[in-house]
C-alpha cells in the first residue's frame, strides 16, 4: 500500500485558525473573483520578517509556488522542518532581513490560513470544499494587494518569486506596475503550456478516482484522498527534477536490498523516494486545495489579458526587472523566460536575464545555486542603491 487513507488531514488550526498573522476581512471588504464570485468574509494568513522602515519604501513581496506557504524563513508548524527558503531569506542572505521587510502570505485557495476549500463556509459552518469557487494567479495578487492596503504599504520595494510564485511577480506588474519598484520572476512563464496542463490533470484526476475524494465532500465524512493525493504528488515531482539530477542521485540502484524481489514492492531507491514524497505531502496539503491552486496555474495566459501581445501587459512600465531561468528546467525551460525578456525589452522596460547552469531541474531554485544566489543578490543591491534604501 502507497499511503494509508487514515492519515489525519491538514489540522483544522492550520486552516482556520493558522500559527502565523493573518489578516481577516469582513463583508464590508469582500474579495471580488475573476470568475464574478465574491469573497466575504475571507481571510489571508502571512509572515513577515525583518522592520518596516520609516517611510515604508523597504517591503518585498516573496510569492510562493504550487505546493509552498507562508512559511519561507520559519518553521512549518506541521511538518516541523525549516522554511522552504531558509538559505535566501535571513539576516546577510539575498533578500536581507536585515536591510528589507519581508512578507510571504498563503495564497487564496491554499490551506495554510488563507481561505480556501478547506476553510469553513461563514454561512452553512462546514467546509466549503467544491462549492469554493475557482481562483486565478490574478485573484491571488488581488487578496496580497488587500493585504499590503491592510498593512499601510502602498508600494514594494521588489517582487520575487519562483515558478507559480513567478507567475504571481508577472501579474503583480502587470496588475499593479506603480506599486512594483523590482520584480524578479525565476524559473517560470508567461502562461502556462499544454504539457504542464496535462500533466496537472493526471494529478487531478488520481485525486478524484480516489474513493475517499467523496466528490470533493471528504471532509464532513471524516476521510481523505490520501491515496489519490500521494499519487499526484509523486507526478508532479517527476516533473520538478531533471534527468541528470535522477540519475546522479538513485540511477538504478536498489533500496536495502542486494537483487530484484520480483515483485511490485519499491525495489529501487527512486521507487523508495517518490512514495516517501507523497506520503510527506499528505500531511501537509489539502486534495480540494491542490485541485484548485493547479487550476489556477493553467488559466494563467497573461497576454490573452492584453490582446494577445505579451508586451502589451508591461507597456509604459517603469518597474525593473530580473528574470532567471535554469538551464535543465524542462518545466518551465528557458525559451519561456525569452519570451517575458522578449516582451519586456518591445514595452522599452528595464530588464536583465540570466540563464544559470545546472542540472538540478525545475526545483533549482529551491537549492544550493550559489550563482541564482549571487544573481538575486546583486539585482536587489542595485535595485536598492537606485531606491535609496
Amino acid at each position: 500500500m502507497l499511503v494509508s487513507a487514515d492519515i489525519a488531514p491538514v489540522p483544522a488550526s492550520q486552516v482556520d485558525e493558522p500559527d502565523s498573522l493573518v489578516a481577516r476581512f469582513g463583508a464590508d471588504r469582500p474579495l471580488v473573483l475573476d470568475s464574478g464570485a465574491t469573497l466575504a468574509p475571507w481571510q489571508i494568513a502571512y509572515q513577515s520578517y525583518g522592520t518596516l522602515n520609516a517611510d515604508r519604501s523597504n517591503a518585498i513581496l516573496i510569492c510562493h509556488a504550487l505546493t509552498g506557504d507562508q512559511h519561507v524563513a520559519s518553521r512549518n508548524p506541521i511538518t516541523g522542518k525549516p522554511g522552504w527558503w531558509e538559505n535566501i531569506v535571513g539576516p546577510g542572505l539575498p533578500i536581507d532581513t536585515d536591510r528589507f521587510f519581508v512578507l510571504c502570505s498563503n495564497v487564496i485557495g491554499s490551506c495554510m490560513g488563507t481561505t480556501g476549500p478547506a476553510s469553513l463556509n461563514a454561512a452553512t459552518g462546514e467546509p466549503w470544499g467544491l462549492s469554493f469557487p475557482l481562483v486565478t494567479i490574478r485573484d491571488m495578487v488581488r487578496a496580497q494587494a488587500m493585504l499590503l492596503d491592510h498593512l499601510g504599504i502602498a508600494q514594494l520595494f521588489a517582487v520575487v518569486g519562483g515558478s507559480m510564485g513567478g507567475m504571481q511577480v508577472l501579474q503583480w506588474a502587470a496588475s499593479y506596475p506603480d506599486r512594483v519598484f523590482a520584480a524578479m520572476p525565476i524559473a517560470t512563464g508567461p502562461i502556462h503550456s499544454a504539457q504542464n496542463i496535462a500533466f496537472h490533470e493526471v494529478g487531478r484526476q488520481a485525486i478524484m478516482a480516489d474513493p475517499d475524494w467523496r466528490g470533493g465532500h471528504y471532509l464532513q465524512a471524516g476521510v481523505r484522498p490520501a491515496k489519490g493525493l500521494a499519487v499526484a504528488r509523486m507526478g508532479a515531482h517527476i516533473t520538478y527534477l531533471s534527468e541528470a539530477a535522477l540519475h546522479r542521485k538513485f540511477g538504478r540502484r536498489l533500496q536495502d536490498r542486494d537483487a530484484p524481489t520480483f515483485s511490485f514492492d519499491a525495489d529501487f531507491q527512486v521507487e523508495s523516494y517518490l512514495r516517501y514524497q507523497g506520503e510527506s505531502f499528505v500531511e501537509r496539503f489539502d486534495a480540494n486545495s491542490y485541485l484548485y491552486i493547479t487550476r489556477a496555474m493553467d488559466y494563467f495566459d497573461l497576454a490573452a489579458d492584453h490582446g494577445g501581445v505579451l508586451a502589451n501587459a508591461f507597456r509604459g512600465i517603469k518597474t525593473r526587472f530580473c528574470v532567471a531561468s535554469f538551464s535543465s528546467d524542462w518545466l518551465f525551460p528557458t525559451p519561456n523566460s525569452r519570451a517575458i525578456v522578449h516582451a519586456l525589452n518591445a514595452a522599452a522596460a528595464s530588464v536583465s536575464f540570466v540563464e544559470i547552469e545546472s542540472d538540478k531541474g525545475h526545483d533549482a531554485f529551491l537549492l544550493d545555486e550559489p550563482v541564482f544566489f549571487a544573481t538575486m543578490r546583486g539585482f536587489l543591491d542595485s535595485a536598492a542603491r537606485a531606491r535609496g534604501l
